[in-house]
């Protein structure tokens, strides 16, 4: 097998996600990576094995981004009701343009591959559950902090959570209009900030 020329791999990686996340897994072809890496096929396969491990690596690296975002945005939230509260809106108020007004990348992988690639499929939703779990610490952080009672169970909050940034992400990559994103992320934002409210 070939070499693996100089290459970065950071850079690499980003670009296989990128195209990825756009075409997904089966609509991706070889060419398109070549034109999105600049890698010949020989060097591909030299630095990443196959297509399916690139295609692994390129949602692991989704998710720690994703991950990341997520814990950095929460730090900076006065609260951590409001900060869960804010992730709606700011999905709203992304940029045309921006990569996030797609869909998830992983429920879109396990749409393309739950019948095709079962290795794939599992690894996103290893993914899914570990960002749920993120969801879960915060909603355990909100009752630590009194916003929601003690007695509320952080998990299903969160798969609620989880569940309705998925469905606003599927309107974004939908092109539904902005006012009518706009209106469907405060209502979003308000169910969970109700979940404070006296009971």
């Amino acid at each position: 097998m070939a070499r693996a020329t100089n290459y970065d791999r950071d850079a690499a990686l980003d670009a296989a996600m990128d195209v990825f996340w756009r075409k997904g897994y089966h609509a991706t072809s070889l060419k398109d990576l070549e034109a999105a890496l600049n890698m010949k096929p020989g060097s591909i396969y030299a630095a990443f094995e196959s297509k399916e491990n690139l295609y692994l690596l390129a949602i692991e690296r989704y998710f720690e981004a994703s991950r990341h975002g997520f814990r950095t945005h929460m730090a900076k939230a006065k609260t951590p009701l409001a900060g869960l509260a804010a992730q709606f809106q700011n999905y709203a108020g992304l940029a045309q343009g921006h990569p996030s007004r797609q869909a998830c990348m992983l429920m879109k992988t396990i749409v393309d591959t739950a019948s095709t690639d079962p290795k794939i499929a599992a690894a996103s939703q290893h993914y899914l559950d570990q960002m749920c779990a993120e969801f879960a610490k915060a909603f355990e952080a909100a009752a630590a902090a009194g916003e929601i009672p003690r007695g509320a169970d952080p998990m299903r909050l969160a798969r609620r959570f989880q569940a309705n940034v998925s469905a606003l992400r599927i309107e974004l990559q939908r092109g539904t209009s902005q006012d009518n994103l706009s209106q469907l992320a405060a209502d979003m934002a308000q169910e969970t900030m109700a979940l404070g409210a006296p009971r």
